[in-house]
C-alpha cells in the first residue's frame, strides 16, 4: 500500500460526532461532506480542499426537520450527489412518536439544489422515493453504469424476518424509481445478525471490471462491521444472481487500534486521484451506556486502502486515532 501524499495526510478522527459520513469529490476541486448529526434534527453540508480540512470547515444547514409529521424525527444518513448539473441530497426521516414503530418508521426523501455551490442557493424538497412497500427504508445511494442510473438502499420487507435488506432499482429521474426493486442482499451470516438482522449503508465502488457495494451489518455497537457485494460490470445488475456476497466481513472492530464498530462508509480519492480512500465512522471505546443510536461519539474517520492482485479492495484494519477527542 502506497504512502499517503502530503496534501492528503489523514489524522483521525477527521470530524468528531459525525456518523454515516459521506464525502464526494467534485470537479471544482472541493470535497463535499454530509453526515448524521447527533441531534438527528437537520442536514448539514460543508466543503474543503482536502479531506483533513473538512474537520474545520464551517457547515451550512441545508434543511431542518419539521415539527410534526413524517419528516419530523430521526434525520439519518444524508448523502450528497451531483447529477446532471444539479445537487441532490438523499436522506431518511421518520415521524414524531414515542413508539418503537416511530423510531423505525423511516422513509427516503430527496432534496435538489441548482446552485453551483451547494452551500448556497435553495434546497427544494422533491418528495419521498416510492418503493414496493410503505415500510422502514433508509440509506439511499445512487450510481451510474453504462448510461443508466441506479438506486441502492436498505428496506424492511414485511414478509421477511429481520430489520433490513439491500435493494436495487433503475431510476427514471433522481427521485423516482423506473422499475420494481430487486433484493440483492439479506442478512444470512452470523456476523450480519448480531443484535439486529441488518444489511444497510450501501456504498458503490467501480473498479477492475467489477462493481462493489460495501455495506454495514449488525447492531450499531462494537459488532457493527462492513461486508462486500461484488458483480461483474457486464452482468445484469437487476438480477440478484449477478451479486455475490463475500462470506466474511471486510472491515471490523480492532481492539489493538482502539476502533469499535467501523462502518457506514463512503468512498473517495486523494486530491490527485491516485489513491483510494475509505471514509467511515467508528467509536474509540467499546462499552456504551444506553441505546447505541443515542451515543454521539461515532466519529468520521478516513484511511487509504489498497487492492489485491485479483482486483479486490483491501481495506486493512481501522487505524488508530492520531488525535484525542473527548468522550
Amino acid at each position: 500500500m502506497s504512502k499517503v501524499l502530503p496534501n492528503e495526510t489523514l489524522v483521525n478522527p477527521i470530524i468528531p460526532q459525525r456518523a454515516d459520513p459521506w464525502v464526494y469529490k467534485h470537479e471544482d476541486g472541493y470535497y463535499y461532506f454530509t453526515a448524521s448529526v447527533p441531534e438527528y434534527d437537520r442536514i448539514e453540508v460543508r466543503r474543503a480542499k482536502t479531506i483533513q480540512e473538512l474537520g474545520s470547515a464551517a457547515p451550512a444547514v441545508a434543511w431542518r426537520k419539521y415539527d410534526e409529521g413524517m419528516m419530523s424525527a430521526n434525520i439519518w444518513a444524508p448523502e450528497i450527489h451531483y447529477i446532471d448539473g444539479k445537487w441532490y441530497i438523499y436522506f431518511a426521516a421518520a415521524r414524531t412518536t414515542a413508539t418503537v414503530e416511530g423510531l423505525f418508521d423511516h422513509r427516503m426523501f430527496v432534496l435538489e439544489n441548482e446552485s453551483a455551490n451547494p452551500l448556497e442557493g435553495e434546497w427544494v424538497e422533491k418528495g419521498q422515493i416510492k418503493t414496493k412497500w410503505e415500510s422502514f427504508a433508509l440509506d439511499a445511494t445512487t450510481f451510474e453504469h453504462n448510461g443508466k442510473r441506479y438506486l441502492v438502499w436498505a428496506q424492511k420487507d414485511p414478509s421477511i424476518a429481520g430489520n433490513s435488506n439491500l435493494y436495487i432499482a433503475p431510476m427514471a429521474n433522481p427521485w423516482t424509481l423506473a422499475e420494481e426493486q430487486v433484493m440483492i442482499a439479506t442478512p444470512e451470516h452470523d456476523w450480519e445478525k448480531i443484535g439486529f438482522l441488518v444489511n444497510e449503508g450501501p456504498a458503490v465502488l467501480k473498479r477492475n471490471g467489477k462493481i462493489f457495494i460495501a455495506f454495514s451489518a449488525s447492531a450499531t455497537d462494537h459488532h457493527y462491521c462492513m461486508g462486500l457485494l461484488v458483480a461483474d460490470e457486464n452482468s445484469d445488475l437487476m438480477r440478484a444472481e449477478s451479486w455475490t456476497k463475500l462470506p466474511e466481513p471486510v472491515f471490523t472492530t480492532n481492539e489493538e487500534t482502539g476502533q469499535y464498530g467501523p462502518g457506514h462508509n463512503s468512498f473517495t480519492v486523494s486530491a490527485d486521484g491516485s489513491q483510494d480512500i475509505l471514509v467511515y465512522h467508528a467509536r474509540n471505546y467499546k462499552e456504551i451506556e444506553g441505546d447505541p443510536l443515542y451515543d454521539p461519539n461515532r466519529h468520521t474517520r478516513a484511511q487509504v486502502f489498497g487492492w489485491t492482485s485479483d482486483g479486490m479492495p483491501d481495506f486493512g484494519i481501522p487505524v488508530a486515532d492520531s488525535r484525542i477527542v473527548g468522550r
